[in-house]
């Protein structure tokens, strides 16, 4: 219960494109805002295809100076992308 209440307070949509990844791979859901998505089982493939689905379902492109894997390691650091892109 717990670790629904914390992924609820993450966008519904990173969530989403987040746990269809890792369950792609056959991994558990990432329950924590701060758990590392490579931990969790994302390769640097995923990981790309992770940041063309935030571009795509927000909507953004990603400036090259902010694609860099501390923006992409945990829910919460893509969050804070997504916020940072689409209020500039």
């Amino acid at each position: 219960m717990i670790a629904e209440q914390r992924r609820a307070a993450c966008d519904p949509r990173i969530d989403g494109i987040v746990q269809g990844l890792l369950a792609k791979r056959g991994r558990p859901a990432v329950t924590d805002l701060d758990q590392d998505l490579n931990e969790a089982g994302l390769t640097s493939v995923d990981m790309v295809n992770l940041m063309l689905a935030v571009e795509g379902e927000f909507d953004i492109e990603i400036p090259a100076a902010l694609m860099k894997p501390e923006h992409f390691r945990t829910l919460r650091a893509i969050e804070a992308l997504v916020a940072k892109v689409t209020a500039a």
